[in-house]
C-alpha cells in the first residue's frame, strides 16, 4: 500500500477531529475542561470510555500475544469484569457524594493534603507512563510502516502527533473528549470487525471453524493452573480486577469521564454498559489474534508479536480498502489513550498540585493562562518519555503497562483502601514516605523474581545477572510473580499506613462529608 495514500487518510482523520473539536469547544470555560459541566451524556462517555481503555495496545498487541499465550490474556479480562462493578458500586457513590472534580480531593478530606497530593502525584507518574507507553506502540507501527518510506524520522513523527492532540483538545477538554472518543471508538471497532471478517473469509472460515482450528494448537486455553506460573488464573484475574480499580477507578482520566454525567445512577449505568462491551471486545480481539496466527502462518509471516498485525495489514496481505481501514482504526485507537491522558494529567496538576480551585485571587483568565501552560508542559514530557521507550525498543508493550501499573497504582489502591476500610487516622506528613517506600520494596523484590524479564527489557549481562537468577530461585523457587503485582503493593502500602495510624475516629465534621457529601 503506498505510504502517501495512507498519510493522506491519516491527514484526513485529524482534520475530522478538529472539526468536531470546534463545535464542541465553542463558550468553554474551566469547568468544561475538566469535567465537561458535569452534563455529560452517559451512553457517549460509556461507548467514548471503551477506545481510551483499549487503546493500540489491545489493538496491537493483545492479538499478537495469542501464539505465545494463546487465550490466556482472557483470565485478565475476567477480572476486569469484577474490578468494574467494584468502582460503580463502591468508589462511584463515594465520589458523588463528595461533589469530587478530582477524586483524589477525597484523599484530602479523609487523611490530610500531602496524603492528597501523593494521591495526585502518583496518579500523574501512572498515567504519564502508561499513556507514553501506549502511545509509543502506535507510533512506532506508522513510523515503520508508513513514515520511514517517506523519510520522516520518528522523532519528528511525535513532535507532529502531538501537536495534533494539543489543538484539538486545548479549549474544550474533557466536553470535547466525549465526542471525539465516541468518534474513534466507532472506527477502531470498525477496523477491527472488517479485518477479522475479511481474514476468516480468505481462508474459508467462520468463527466456529477458527475456534476448531485453534483449538488443535491449543490455542484456545484460557486457565492456566500452574500455580507457579505468573499467568496462573488466580493470580490473572486478581491481578485484573485490582489493575482495573487502580488504572481506572483510582484514575482522574476515567473518572473524569465518569463524574462529567449528571447523576450517580446514570453514571452506574454507564460504567455496567462500558463493562460488559469492553469483556466482548476483548474477547473479539484475542479471537482476531488466532485469525492472525493461522493466516500468518499460511503465508509464512514470521515476525514479533506486536509487529503481525500491522504487517499483515500493511505489507500486501490484504486488499488496499483493508489497509486504509486498519491505519484509521490504528489511529482511532492513538488518539483516545493519548488525548484524555494528557487533559487528565492537566486537569490533575492544576487543581490537585496546583490548587487553582482554592486560589480565589486569581481570575478565570489567569487559570486558562495556567491551565493552558501546564498542557503543553506535559505534551513536552509525553515526547521526552516516548523518546526514551524508542530507546528501549519493547517488542511487548502491554507487559510493560501492567508492570508499570503494578508499581504505580499500588499505592493509590493502598490509600483509598486504607481511607474506605478502616477508621484509623494516619500520620498525613509521613504518608508520601510510605507510598515511595512500598513500590521501591516491590521493585526489588519484582526484579529479583522476574530478572529474566527485566534482562530482556534492558539487555543488561554479566555474572551479577546469575547471582540474581540464583537468588531468585532460592528464595522463590519456580513462583513467578504476574498481574497481583499491584495487589502486594498495595498490600505493603496498607500495612504501612497502619503502622503510622492511630485508631482515633475520623473527626465529626470529616465523618459528616463523608457519609452525607458536602452538600
Amino acid at each position: 500500500m503506498n505510504s502517501v495514500v495512507l498519510l493522506s487518510f491519516v491527514i484526513a482523520y485529524f482534520v475530522i477531529l478538529l472539526v468536531v473539536a470546534y463545535f464542541t469547544s465553542r463558550n468553554s470555560n474551566n469547568e468544561s475542561f475538566f469535567i465537561g459541566n458535569k452534563n455529560s451524556n452517559w451512553m457517549l462517555v460509556a461507548f467514548g470510555m471503551i477506545g481510551t481503555s483499549l487503546s493500540g495496545v489491545t489493538f496491537v498487541s493483545v492479538p499478537g500475544t495469542v501464539g505465545l499465550a494463546a487465550f490466556s490474556y482472557g483470565q485478565v479480562v475476567i477480572g476486569y469484569l469484577l474490578g468494574y462493578f467494584v468502582i460503580a458500586y463502591v468508589l462511584l457513590p463515594l465520589y458523588y457524594r463528595l461533589n469530587l472534580t478530582s477524586i483524589y480531593n477525597y484523599l484530602e478530606h479523609r487523611f490530610g493534603i500531602i496524603s492528597y497530593k501523593t494521591g495526585a502525584l502518583f496518579f500523574i507518574i501512572s498515567r504519564t507512563l502508561g499513556a507514553t507507553a501506549r502511545l509509543y506502540l502506535v507510533i512506532n507501527v506508522l513510523q515503520i510502516f508508513i513514515l520511514k518510506d517517506l523519510g520522516i524520522s520518528f522523532g519528528l513523527t511525535t513532535f507532529i502527533i502531538l501537536i495534533m492532540i494539543l489543538l484539538y483538545t486545548f479549549e474544550g477538554g474533557v466536553k470535547t473528549i466525549v465526542y471525539t472518543d465516541t468518534l474513534q471508538t466507532t472506527f477502531m471497532l470498525l477496523g477491527l470487525v472488517v479485518c477479522m471478517i475479511y481474514i476468516m473469509s480468505n481462508m474459508n472460515h467462520s468463527i466456529g471453524s477458527t475456534l476448531h482450528e485453534l483449538s488443535k494448537t491449543n490455542l484456545t486455553k484460557i486457565f492456566n493452573t500452574d500455580t507457579n506460573s505468573s499467568g496462573f488464573f488466580l493470580k490473572s484475574i486478581l491481578g485484573g480486577m485490582f489493575i482495573t480499580i487502580g488504572m481506572t477507578g483510582l484514575d482522574q482520566e476515567m473518572m473524569q469521564k465518569n463524574i462529567s454525567v449528571k447523576t450517580l445512577k446514570d453514571s452506574q449505568k454507564n460504567m455496567i454498559t462500558f463493562s460488559v462491551i469492553m469483556v466482548v471486545v476483548n474477547f473479539l480481539f484475542l479471537l482476531l489474534g488466532g485469525v492472525l496466527f493461522l493466516y500468518g502462518k499460511a503465508n509464512n509471516v514470521v515476525v514479533p508479536g506486536d509487529d503481525l498485525f500491522p504487517t499483515i495489514a500493511l505489507k500486501g496481505f490484504m486488499p488496499a480498502a483493508i489497509s486504509i481501514i486498519f491505519i484509521i482504526a490504528l489511529i482511532s485507537a492513538l488518539f483516545p489513550s493519548a488525548d484524555g491522558a494528557l487533559t487528565a494529567l492537566t486537569s490533575s496538576f492544576c487543581l490537585d498540585i496546583l490548587g487553582l480551585k482554592r486560589r480565589d485571587e486569581l481570575s478565570e483568565k489567569q487559570n486558562k493562562r495556567t491551565r493552558l501552560t501546564v498542557h503543553i508542559t506535559f505534551a513536552a514530557i509525553f515526547f521526552l518519555i516516548v523518546m526514551g521507550f524508542k530507546l528501549m525498543d519493547s517488542k511487548s508493550i502491554i507487559d510493560i503497562i501492567l508492570k508499570v501499573a503494578g508499581f504505580t497504582y499500588g499505592p493509590l489502591l493502598g490509600l483509598f483502601a486504607f481511607g474506605i476500610l478502616t477508621k484509623r487516622k494516619v500520620n498525613d506528613r509521613l504518608s508520601l514516605y510510605i507510598c515511595l517506600l512500598a513500590p521501591l520494596l516491590i521493585l526489588g523484590i519484582d526484579f529479583v523474581n522476574n530478572i529474566e524479564w527485566w534482562q530482556k527489557q534492558v539487555n543488561v549481562e554479566g555474572a551479577w545477572v546469575d547471582g540474581v537468577k540464583t537468588l531468585s530461585h532460592t528464595i522463590f523457587g519456580n513462583f513467578k510473580i504476574g498481574t497481583e503485582l499491584l495487589i502486594y503493593n498495595g498490600i505493603l502500602t496498607f500495612l504501612g499506613l497502619y503502622l503510622i495510624s492511630k485508631p482515633q475516629p475520623v473527626p465529626v465534621e470529616v465523618k459528616t462529608i463523608l457519609e452525607h457529601g458536602a452538600y
